[in-house]
């Protein structure tokens, strides 16, 4: 038992749906093994209420506005959230304080009928939620039919096994940590799909000025994780683009050097812009380290700006 252990009883935030339990569950139990109290506390968000296409909501954070509110307010003390669901703007009082190892960051193919991405059929039906996903199927097969699909994971791939989809495609974390990896029929390389800011990872986040719970949390943190993700939540902040436009990142540590690139899409996909670039870690304290990353992130944003990543980001957004 760890000896910041007390008797004050931590109140997690979370939303509902079995995947967000499932990651809350996990967080709780890692917090009871090394002798905290912890309670779950389910939160309605925006994005849990309202059926249609995630774009056609109309914002950002339609998954943690809700659970951030509770937060300010204290009716939870910290929250668990899939971070890239969180937008990357700072909110006033609150912090992503740690990041826990990440999950398989890649997107996969769930098909009853197809084998692999490239035996996908002419002109087949494919199922996403995501502008990003979308953007980078057409831009490799601008055959493809592409639809929207929304609900949770299980309603998915029901909507698969009724025959509405020919294929969907889903992150391969979600499907890992909610048990349903027979489900995944071809993993998408990264040449062809690049996943979204922060996917397969998880952000905790709580208030800025409880010290307790922060130092709690710090348990917690993966700082290569950590590093990582701050780099791609940097280029998608500098992009002014939110988590719901066709961009995507991947960083990673290779040999002390944080690597990220990026690539943005109109929302077609026929046009596409990349980046990449990597910067050295050795030796930098965990603050500079974190600086480091954010100016990666800034700096690969800034190299799709020069080739014309604003205009494909708002074109997206007009055509959404």
């Amino acid at each position: 038992m760890m000896n910041e252990a007390s008797d004050r009883k931590l109140r997690l935030g979370t939303r509902a749906s079995a995947l967000a339990l499932w990651q809350s569950n996990w967080v709780a139990s890692q917090l009871r093994d090394l002798g905290f109290e912890v309670e779950l506390v389910e939160i309605s968000t925006q994005g849990d209420v309202r059926g249609g296409p995630i774009g056609a909501i109309g914002s950002q954070g339609v998954f943690t506005k809700e659970i951030q509110r509770a937060l300010l307010e204290e009716e939870v003390d910290f929250a668990v959230h899939s971070l890239k669901d969180l937008p990357t703007e700072n909110i006033p009082g609150l912090c992503l304080t740690s990041v826990p190892p990440r999950e398989r960051v890649g997107d996969v193919l769930v098909s009853n009928t197809i084998d692999c991405f490239d035996e996908i059929p002419q002109g087949a039906l494919i199922g996403t939620g995501s502008m990003r996903r979308k953007a980078q199927l057409l831009n490799q097969r601008p055959d493809l039919r592409v639809e929207d699909i929304r609900g949770n994971v299980d309603t998915r791939l029901q909507k698969l096994d009724d025959g509405n989809y020919e294929a969907i495609i889903l992150a391969e974390s979600g499907l890992k940590r909610l048990g349903l990896v027979e489900r995944i029929t071809h993993v998408i390389d990264r040449s062809i799909m690049i996943p979204a800011v922060g996917q397969g990872a998880l952000g905790i986040e709580c208030r800025e000025d409880d010290a307790h719970v922060r130092q709690v949390l710090a348990h917690l943190n993966d700082s290569e994780t950590f590093v990582t993700v701050t780099a791609e939540r940097a280029m998608l902040r500098s992009l002014r683009a939110g988590c719901l436009a066709p961009v995507g990142a991947f960083g990673q540590v290779v040999d002390g050097k944080l690597q990220l690139q990026g690539v943005v899409l109109s929302g077609m996909g026929d046009q596409r812009v990349d980046a990449k670039a990597e910067i050295a870690l050795a030796e930098l304290s965990e603050s500079e380290q974190a600086n480091a990353a954010n100016t990666l992130g800034q700096t690969i944003a800034e190299d799709l700006i020069r080739q014309g990543a604003t205009e494909l980001i708002s074109e997206a957004r007009d055509n959404a």
